[in-house]
């Protein structure tokens, strides 16, 4: 294995992954509060700020944002690294706020938004250097005959 590469980039990978998740479910709980305000456990004057449609909008536009960054993380993009921790801490605020309308759920996003910060703060840097340095790797190595170091090194 070189050296340059550790194995947190697969954390990294993960929190790619985790973005487009929490996005999907924060999309589907978005169109929850637009269409069916009686899923969630406390009437509309329970919340803490806004109404069921407003917070249905902000959780349709976050899932969205989470989806494409989440995206943009796999594909070692290093604009989603950063994207990916601002739009996560968005989103982890976003829940707090809206806990008592949806305790359990609210709870867990808030921890994989803390996990995904955690992974691309500390570790997101190994993912776009590995994905810069896979873009400079040979193409067609047996034409080459260059070795599996050569063909890492690029």
């Amino acid at each position: 294995m070189d050296e340059r590469y550790s194995g947190w980039t697969g954390l990294a990978g993960f929190a790619g992954i985790l973005l487009l998740m929490v996005g999907v479910f924060g999309f589907i709980m978005g169109l929850a509060a637009l269409f069916n305000n009686s899923y969630f456990v406390v009437a509309e004057s329970g919340l803490l700020v806004f109404n069921y449609t407003t917070w249905g909008w902000i959780h349709v536009g976050l899932g969205l944002l989470l989806m494409a960054t989440g995206i943009g993380v796999m594909a070692g993009e290093s604009w989603a690294l950063v994207v990916g921790i601002i739009i996560a801490s968005f989103n982890a605020v976003a829940q707090l706020a809206f806990l008592s309308a949806n305790p359990g759920w609210s709870t867990i996003v808030i921890a994989l938004d803390i996990l995904v910060i955690y992974a691309l703060a500390t570790h997101g840097g190994y993912l776009a250097e590995e994905t810069t340095q896979t873009a400079r790797t040979t193409t067609t190595p047996q034409d080459t005959g260059a070795t599996d170091r050569q063909r890492r090194v690029g």
